[in-house]
Formats: structure tokens, C-alpha cells, sequence
């Protein structure tokens, strides 16, 4: 379990599926690009069912950084250079899927508080190669905001008791647990949605589970780690990899927003009650990583404490561990792609689902029911 299922209460949930069924569209996986497929969905007068092997966000969807930024997984002037002028394109998807967001949940859910990109971690460096790594990576965020500049999207530079990076004003925070369950709460209301209903095949036309099969002309399988596994014929081109965090005992108001460094490997924020959500490192043992396993190793787990001690300018007390599958895809583009007649799937978010989940979700959709080509910042 996840320290951010603390906020959810008693989560009434949805029963399983009761036997067979039939419906216009079938949703496998209740993440954040579950949910959005299942709205995008219903939007168009679909008749949808919506089914998870577990709990709404038991998986990666609720189990991450709470970090709602704009953009791929690369930052923007490095996707430019892989991707081409297509990386401005997603960027400016995820900013709008971010606005919708808000707008549909409030301010206590998403708060829009902006998020740091440090360069290296707080404090004096702990090695000359952390200093010098440091220093590459304060002239990668210089390169950073030119484009962003360029292309007209907010950034500042950061200077402060953190250490020196970026600024991203239009980028925000959540509990990313909250907000899946606040969000498929809405949806139940326009389709049928059923947790611990594992699916075992998907097929045109036909996805099975344990307790019975859905008939549906649309599926959008929508699970991002082990979806290689889910769906073999995907392997290659996206992989599972395993993400690890961990909260602490509140400590003294440190972090204004989401804070990312080290090149993005480590990152934390804390909420209002003052705990710390920090998780990294997996670039350091990135070989045991890449794994199918969400069971917390000591070494990352090691290294993430000392990150939180960083971000919190002191010693801090762990509270819960956990960890969560992820997809990656070999040049970090999300997967968007056509496994069957009308079968969509989606993933390979490689680490930053939070918004683009949703944003190849909503492709995925238009691709399945309509038969619009997916964007070419979605690998297809």
C-alpha cells in the first residue's frame, strides 16, 4: 500500500465483474489514461465498462510522485532534438488535459503551484563528480529555457535555498490516489466500472477476465506497467520497469511545489500536512530495475532516504515504502498503437503518465471509434 492511500478514507470501491457482459467500448485499467479513455468514451454517447486486475490506482497511477508537468519524460529541448517540432505538440496537450484537470476536480486536488527542476540535489555537493555533474546540468536547464522561451511557455530561473534550476509556473501537484478515485467517482456515474477483475486475454471484440467476458466492438487497453505482459506482442517496444518512493514523518515547510533533480532521477514534494513523498534512483541499479517485481530493494530504498534528507535539509523519519511497475519505451515517446481490430493500446509513458496518460488516451479513442492516425509525438 501507498502512503497516498492515506487521504482516501473508506474507499467504498466496485464490485468485481459479475459474469459475462456487453457494452460499445471496454476499458482495461482504472489509472489516470483509464479514467480519460472511459471519459472520452462516454463523451461521445458510448456505452463503456471499464474493468482493473485491482483497486482504482492501485498500480503506478496512484502509487507515483503526485507530479502534474507538462511534457514528456524528456525535457523539452531534448525531445525537440529526438522528436521533432511534434514535442512542442505534446507539451501543449499536456497543458491543456492539465487545465481540464483542474477544472474538473478543484484546487484541493490539483494545485497549481508549479514545479522545480533542480539542478543536482540540495546541499553542497558530496563528491567533486557531483559538483561537476551538477554544473553539466545547470547548463542542461539553460538550454532548457531557451526553448521553452522560444516556443512562448512560462519559465524562470530558480535560485534559492534549494540550489539553482528552473521554474515552471504552469505545472502542479496532486495526490495522485485522490485524484483517480475523485475521477473514476464522476465516471461511474456514465459507465460501468469494476475493480478486482483481472483481465486474462484481449482480442477483437472480446476482452476476458476472471469473472467473465466483455463483448465490445471498442477496447482501449489502457495499463502501462506489463502491458508487455498483458499483451506479448508489444515486447520491444515497451519494457516494465520498476519506480520505488517513500513518505516520511511531516518535517519543517521546505518544498514550495513538485521538485525534480539529478536530472530528473530524483524527485519529492511535500503536502500541507509537511510529509515528504520522495522516490529516484533507479538510474543508480538500473539493471535490477527492470523488473515486473514492485517489491522495494534496500539499495534504492537507501538512496531515496538520502535524497529526502537532502530535500529536507535534515535527518527525517520513513514512514512506508512501496513501489510500482512502469513502461518505457525505447526513444521515451508514448505508445499509441493498433494491436487489433479496433483494439488500441496505450503506455510507455516512461515515468511521466500523470498527463500523458490521458492525453494518448484521448488519441486512442479518437483512433479506435473514428479512425484518426495517433500524433507523431505517439509512437505508433
Amino acid at each position: 500500500m501507498s502512503s497516498w492511500d492515506d487521504e482516501l478514507g473508506n474507499w467504498p470501491g466496485f464490485p468485481p465483474l459479475a459474469g459475462d457482459a456487453a457494452a460499445d467500448a471496454c476499458v482495461v485499467g482504472l489509472g489516470a489514461s483509464g479514467l480519460a479513455a472511459i471519459e472520452a468514451l462516454a463523451g461521445r454517447g458510448l456505452s463503456v465498462i471499464g474493468v482493473d486486475a485491482g483497486r482504482v490506482a492501485a498500480g503506478a497511477a496512484g502509487r507515483n510522485g503526485g507530479f502534474l508537468i507538462a511534457g514528456a519524460e524528456p525535457p523539452l529541448h531534448e525531445a525537440v532534438a529526438r522528436w521533432g517540432p511534434c514535442a512542442v505538440d505534446l507539451y501543449r496537450e499536456t497543458l491543456a488535459e492539465l487545465d481540464h484537470l483542474s477544472d474538473l476536480l478543484g484546487p484541493d486536488v490539483v494545485r497549481r503551484v508549479g514545479s522545480i527542476r533542480l539542478a543536482g540535489l540540495p546541499g553542497p555537493p558530496a563528491s567533486d563528480t557531483e559538483a561537476a555533474d551538477r554544473e553539466a546540468e545547470l547548463a542542461d536547464c539553460a538550454a532548457q529555457a531557451i526553448v521553452l522561451r522560444k516556443h512562448g511557455i512560462a519559465v524562470e530561473d530558480y535560485a534559492g535555498p534549494l540550489g539553482r534550476g528552473l521554474y515552471l509556473p504552469d505545472d502542479a501537484a496532486t495526490n495522485p490516489a485522490v485524484r483517480a478515485t475523485r475521477l473514476a467517482r464522476l465516471l461511474a456515474r456514465v459507465a460501468e466500472l469494476h475493480e478486482h477483475t483481472p483481465v486474462t486475454d484481449v482480442r477483437a471484440g472480446r476482452v476476458t477476465t476472471r469473472h467473465g467476458v466483455v463483448s465490445a466492438p471498442t477496447v482501449v487497453v489502457a495499463v502501462d506497467g506489463r502491458l508487455d505482459v498483458l499483451l506479448p506482442a508489444l515486447r520491444g517496444r515497451v519494457r516494465t520497469a520498476r519506480l520505488q518512493m517513500l513518505a516520511t514523518d511531516p518535517v519543517p515547510a521546505r518544498l514550495p511545489c513538485p521538485v525534480y533533480g539529478r536530472w530528473g532521477y530524483d524527485y519529492g514534494q511535500q503536502p500541507a500536512d509537511g510529509r515528504l513523498f520522495v522516490g529516484g534512483g533507479r538510474d543508480l541499479f538500473i539493471e535490477d530495475e527492470w523488473t515486473h517485481d514492485a517489491t522495494p530493494t534496500a539499495q534504492v530504498q537507501d538512496h531515496i532516504e538520502t535524497v529526502a534528507g537532502r530535500l529536507a535539509g535534515g535527518p527525517v523519519r520513513v514512514t512506508g515504502r512501496w513501489a510500482a511497475p512502469v513502461g518505457f519505451t525505447p526513444d521515451a515517446r508514448p505508445l499509441c498503437t493498433l494491436v487489433d481490430s479496433g483494439v488500441v493500446a496505450i503506455g510507455g509513458y516512461s515515468g511521466t503518465g500523470n498527463l500523458v496518460g490521458p492525453v494518448a488516451a484521448r488519441a486512442a479513442v479518437a483512433q479506435a471509434v473514428e479512425g484518426v492516425a495517433p500524433a507523431p509525438y505517439l509512437s505508433a
